[in-house]
Order: C-alpha cells, then structure tokens, then sequence
C-alpha cells in the first residue's frame, strides 16, 4: 500500500497543479524551519516565525492528504458501498410468557 501511495503522490506531483504547488510551498516552509532550527537561539519573532511556518505547513499537508483521498476514492468507488446479498440480522426477541 505504501508504495501504490508513493506512485499515487509521484503522479499527482505531475499532473495536479494545485498538488505540485502545495508541495513546493510545502518543501519551503520546510527548509525555513530547517535554517530556524539550526540556530541556538531564536528571538521572539522567529519564535512567533516558526509556530505560524509549523501551522501552515500541517494546513498544506492536510490539503494534501484531502486531495490523497479524493484521487484513492476515484480509483476505488465501489468499494465502499458494496452490498451484501445476506438478509439484516433479526433483532426480534421471544416473548416472555408471565
């Protein structure tokens, strides 16, 4: 499965603008906080820097894995509404006679 997503992310990365270009930015933020990381002291405002450059950079994953999805789905969509040919177990119980 890992490599059947690897292939999945590989394609979209060529045919998805907007998946290219959440990945560019992605791949940026990423070095950005590589370079705040590598100092032994950051100021506040490069504290404050590298919070908001985790968050954005979580948001651009999430939209990825959205787009993920969309695309696993498209290639599987009856799978997750097959029917079963089995009758809905009985929830009936017998009467207790008093």
């Amino acid at each position: 499965m890992n490599g059947q997503l690897q292939a999945l992310k590989e394609l979209l990365l060529q045919t998805d603008e907007e998946f290219h270009e959440l990945a560019v930015k992605h791949h940026e933020l990423e070095d950005r906080l590589q370079q705040l990381a590598s100092k032994s002291y950051l100021s506040e405002p490069e504290q404050l820097e590298a919070v908001t450059l985790k968050k954005r950079k979580l948001q651009l994953k999430d939209r990825m894995e959205d787009i993920l999805r969309r695309h696993r789905q498209a290639e599987t969509p009856a799978s997750s509404s097959v029917s079963s040919n089995e009758p809905p177990p009985s929830h009936s119980r017998p009467h207790a006679r008093g």
